[in-house]
């Protein structure tokens, strides 16, 4: 593989697009490093899942373009599509990362506010009489 994979991912509302090509293990999140955009350790060992499951860590250059979210989801998003990634690069990595529940987009969204009511589930007070 010399040219550049690419893949999306998706968590919650944040959006990922990532670049992956052979490279020193360098990553840009947006213009930033992956430890500068994610400062919470727990949420990078998380994106890195992935690589570390297919024994790819550091073999690939990662560009990574976020929109919208927080925190949590856009690692999330980041996650997805690397695993995706991977798989195009090789087939065999499938079964790994299927497994751990790596491929599998996470459909939990928000619940919307209802019309007259203070919050998504919040009901107003009951009176008997």
């Amino acid at each position: 593989m010399s040219e550049q994979i690419n893949a999306v991912g998706r968590r919650k509302e944040a959006v990922c697009r990532l670049y992956l090509t052979p490279g020193t293990g360098k990553w840009e999140v947006n213009g930033r490093t992956l430890g500068d955009y994610f400062p919470r350790p727990t949420l990078v060992s998380a994106i890195q899942q992935p690589f570390t499951l297919t024994d790819s860590l550091g073999k690939y250059d990662v560009k990574a373009v976020l929109d919208g979210g927080g925190m949590s989801g856009q690692a999330g998003a980041v996650r997805l599509a690397v695993a995706r990634a991977l798989v195009k690069v090789d087939e065999t990595n499938k079964k790994k990362l299927r497994e751990f529940g790596l491929l599998t987009r996470d459909a939990r969204e928000v619940e919307r506010k209802k019309p007259g009511r203070a919050g998504a589930r919040k009901r107003f007070q009951f009176s008997k009489r």
